[in-house]
């Protein structure tokens, strides 16, 4: 019998017992560290055997044998990056995600300044499958200080009150659990002509198709059809569907033609009884087309769009049967996969697809689309801001395509993933899939009935009370018109007895208040919104009675081209040396040029702003276009100014107002003067 290094170095150690304490003692010490080193030695090199083929594995989609070894591996005391990335990733993809938190935070805290972004974004959703909400908000806020550009940072900044939305839109279905759900996964529901649903299903086979698919170690799915019953929500118990359309590998995502005839659904690349693979082995998805011929799924033909080297599944059919809408990971994708559409040119023929846009698709997975009769797009995404996994969003169809996307909201959407919705919009019931807890098998298929409309549009409001700024009373019938930022007038209103005035405006716009009234000064509010949804702006405004003026400018002659700040004689604008900043003392002044413009609604001015000739030309410009942008800025945010009546030029130091040159000697008070800005009336 052979026998092993560790086995003869133990034996050795007894022969050791017979020697005096302290050699003994010595020499022990020598052959522990001698035995340690040879078992890490040993160790270390079957974790890299083991390690080399969890990552074949890993990187032929098997996560599940892969994962068995990383965690063997990972328990047995051995840590690296790539352990902690391959074996959260293991969990995440297989949509486990509650299983990957404690490996992203392992990966995260001992490796956060050598990680990709990504797993920070896998992290944010993972922590969001536990309800981790505000952890969750925290890591999207490091990703977002890394990418910057990216659309699910960017979302996500935009819409920090996510959840506050999500409960607004929260409770507009119920949902019910289904009988037809096995311990396997259902998913991916579509309506037939036959008042049926049809579903994929990795339920048990017979032992023709007894397959189990590698990745995920279950069996391959097949399609299968219920009845809907009278209620809309009941189906009867499922039946497989006929013909040629079910294959020993996966099938799923159908939708089907007006009259039924035909149907398009998604298959692995299995065409004419031949397995493709992409260049790297792989076996990807294609779209497929089936006619029913007598009863039974025939004449199947792959879509021409489809590839080898790409994927392209998960088919939905427009009303008019013109286009079709499908995920893929073709070149020009934004993300992970996308959402397409391409012409149904009919004869078995199709126009060039085309990407939907950076209004549904971002840099994560966008995924199962389903347009309604209506032309509502509905999909299922990880991009967009919300609950866990894949969360379920409608856009609404717009002149340039659809519109941004609006999470459907709690019950049907949970922290965990939600996808493959599909509504009849004439009875307002319909169907989706969900891996959360409380189902049968690994996804199940619910059904739902709509009992309210969705917010599909981002609305906020402006109100407020008018008041007399020497009474404090509340003022009746100011006129009010609400002004678009082009200066056309979208809304006009007058305030009521109580002095209340409201508006409904749009998210992400720019707005002018306009408010006027006998015997007062008339004053223009500016608004800009942004787009946190059904947001109320408070808005008070102040008029002035016209006794309080002291600004007449009727009593003077003014012309295009003077100088405000001499008409209304004030004092010069002044700034500090190498400064921008409005000084206390200028405020005063500018107070002025406020007033004259609420009195006058219809003057617009130029602010040109100057800088002494110390420093280069080029320092100075950029001197006195800080200096210009600052009157500006104080002006419209403190005076609530239309901005766009006014504008501004920087000179920096070409119009000097004196001899001082470069040079040429000059007193302080000399430079000072040629540190101004000037308000010239225009058209």
């Amino acid at each position: 019998m052979k026998t092993s290094c560790v086995t003869k170095y133990w034996d050795n150690l007894k022969n050791y017992l017979f020697i005096p304490l302290l050699g003994f003692m010595r020499r022990s010490i020598v052959l522990l560290n001698i035995l340690l080193l040879v078992s890490l030695t040993l160790n270390a090199q079957d974790h890299t055997k083991r390690l080399t083929k969890a990552d074949k594995d890993f990187d032929a989609f098997a996560y599940i044998d892969a994962r068995a070894i990383y965690l063997d591996v990972a328990q047995k005391g051995y840590a690296s990056q790539n352990l902690f990335e391959k074996l959260a990733d293991a969990f995440y993809f297989t949509a486990e995600l509650e299983e990957s938190v404690a490996w992203y935070e392992k990966l995260i805290n001992n490796y956060p300044d050598s990680i990709d972004p990504e797993y920070l974004f896998r992290y944010a959703q993972s922590l969001k499958s536990v309800e981790r909400y505000k952890e969750a908000d925290r890591i999207m806020d490091q990703f977002y200080a890394i990418t910057g550009n990216d659309k699910r940072a960017k979302s996500f900044i935009n819409k920090r009150n996510y959840l506050d939305f999500i409960e607004m839109q929260s409770g507009k279905y119920d949902i019910f659990n289904l009988s037809i759900n096995s311990k396997n996964s259902e998913y991916a529901p579509s309506f037939n002509h036959n008042n049926q649903i049809v579903f994929a299903s990795s339920r048990s086979k017979d032992s023709k198709n007894s397959k189990i698919h590698g990745w995920t170690r279950t069996p391959f799915l097949d399609l299968f059809s219920s009845t809907i019953l009278k209620d809309q929500i009941s189906l009867e118990p499922p039946k497989k569907l006929k013909g040629k359309i079910n294959t020993k590998f996966h099938e799923s995502s159908t939708s089907f033609s007006k009259d039924g005839k035909t149907v398009y659904f998604s298959r692995n690349n299995y065409t004419n009884n031949k397995l493709g693979t992409s260049k790297k082995g792989i076996v990807l998805l294609k779209l497929y087309s089936a006619n029913l011929i007598e009863g039974k799924w025939s004449n199947i033909k792959e879509l021409p769009f489809s590839s080898d080297n790409y994927s392209v599944s998960h088919p939905s059919l427009s009303e008019d049967g013109k286009k079709l809408y499908f995920a893929s990971d073709m070149p020009g994708t934004l993300g992970q996969s996308d959402l397409f559409v391409v012409d149904v040119l009919g004869n078995g023929k199709f126009g060039e697809p085309k990407n939907l846009g950076d209004k549904i698709n971002t840099e994560g997975r966008e995924t199962f689309p389903y347009i309604s009769n209506s032309g509502r797009l509905y999909f299922a995404s990880d991009g967009h801001v919300g609950l866990g996994g894949l969360d379920i969003f409608v856009a609404v169809p717009s002149e340039t395509g659809f519109s941004g996307a609006f999470n459907v909201g709690k019950p049907v959407n949970s922290s965990k993933d939600d996808f493959t919705f599909v509504l009849n919009e004439d009875t307002k019931t319909g169907y989706f899939a969900s891996n959360r807890k409380g189902g049968k098998g690994n996804d199940d298929i619910y059904s739902f009935r709509q009992t309210e409309e969705l917010i599909t549009s981002c609305k906020q409001y402006v109100q407020g009370i008018i008041s007399n700024s020497q009474t404090n009373e509340s003022l009746p019938g100011v006129h009010l018109l609400l002004v678009d930022s082009n200066g056309n007038t979208i809304e006009q209103t007058s305030s009521n007895s109580l002095g209340q005035y409201s508006f409904d405006i749009e998210c992400n716009m720019s707005y002018m208040i306009k408010a006027s009234k006998d015997k007062f000064i008339p004053k223009d509010i500016s608004l800009n919104t942004d787009d946190v949804f059904e947001f109320t702006h408070d808005v008070p405004i102040v008029l002035n009675p016209e006794k309080e003026s002291e600004l007449l400018l009727t009593e003077v002659a003014v012309n295009i081209g003077d100088d405000l700040s001499k008409i209304l004689q004030m004092e010069p604008i002044y700034f500090g040396l190498d400064d921008s900043t409005i000084a206390p003392e200028a405020e005063v002044e500018l107070q002025k040029i406020i007033s004259a413009m609420n009195i006058y609604p219809d003057l617009k001015i130029e602010v040109r702003s100057h800088t002494d000739s110390r420093s280069s030309y080029w320092y100075n410009k950029r001197l006195s276009v800080k200096r210009m942008r600052a009157t500006i800025k104080y002006i419209v945010q403190e005076g609530g100014i239309y901005w766009r009546r006014i504008r501004g030029k920087a000179y920096g130091e070409r119009r000097l107002i004196n001899k001082c040159k470069d040079h040429v000697p000059c007193t302080e008070e000399e430079h000072q003067e040629n540190r101004r800005s000037e308000f010239i009336i225009r058209k």
